[in-house]
């Protein structure tokens, strides 16, 4: 069984996720990390991930893997555990630009099915519905007004150590956006046969309820 959620940054999809894997008892599938894992590869390699030629030598000699340790993910980069390292500043920017790169999109793809036989699983990102796991038998696209995007990406930089400002943050994810819906392979799109939900006004807990509903109903 595999649920899909998709939709761009700020609108709760990891919080969703991760809730609804929960309450069904399935495995929860960051997609996102793996593009991550490429570009922390790439930085400690001390490649810019601008430098496309260099990060895509990159991958022959690159071994990512992820496995759930009691339904937590971990992701391991040639058999070392990166996942508290993914998060940072820079690896966010970086990952931005190697998740662009079509060459690195076709190389991960593969690795994000395979993970999606271990079991059921819920898996967010920007293409699972679309691409990843175009067959998944649910599929829900979130998204939320601008400003409560920028508000909520704001808390959550604030809260994890970072003191940028809202305007920083608003460009920021203005540019995230634009590369997510224009890149030429796998772009921000609902699947067609996707439920939208507008997470605006919605607690974490309430989206995951009207994705329950849509669960029960259909089996």
């Amino acid at each position: 069984m595999i649920i899909a959620i998709d939709g761009p940054a700020g609108v709760g999809k990891s919080t969703v996720a991760k809730l609804l894997a929960t309450r069904l008892g399935y495995l929860y599938l960051d997609t996102g990390a793996l593009y991550r894992a490429i570009a922390w590869k790439a930085l400690q390699s001390g490649i810019r991930p601008p430098d496309i030629g260099q990060v895509l030598k990159l991958l022959p000699t690159t071994s990512i893997h992820m496995q759930f340790l009691h339904g937590a993910m971990q992701v391991l980069v040639d058999g070392i555990d990166v996942t508290g390292e993914l998060r940072t500043p820079e690896v966010t920017v970086a990952a931005s630009m190697v998740s662009a790169l079509p060459a690195v999109r076709e190389w991960l793809l593969p690795i994000q099915r395979q993970i999606g036989q271990q079991g059921s699983v819920v898996a967010e990102g920007r293409d699972i519905g679309t691409t990843v796991f175009p067959s998944a038998p649910y599929k829900f696209f979130l998204d939320a007004d601008a400003d409560v995007r920028v508000a909520r990406r704001h808390r959550e930089l604030v809260a994890a150590g970072r003191g940028e400002t809202i305007e920083t943050t608003s460009r920021d994810l203005s540019s995230r956006d634009q590369r997510d819906r224009t890149r030429s392979v796998a772009p921000l799109t609902p699947a067609v046969d996707a439920r939208s939900i507008d997470t605006s006004t919605l607690s974490p807990a309430q989206v995951v309820e009207e994705m329950l509903a849509v669960v029960s109903i259909r089996q």
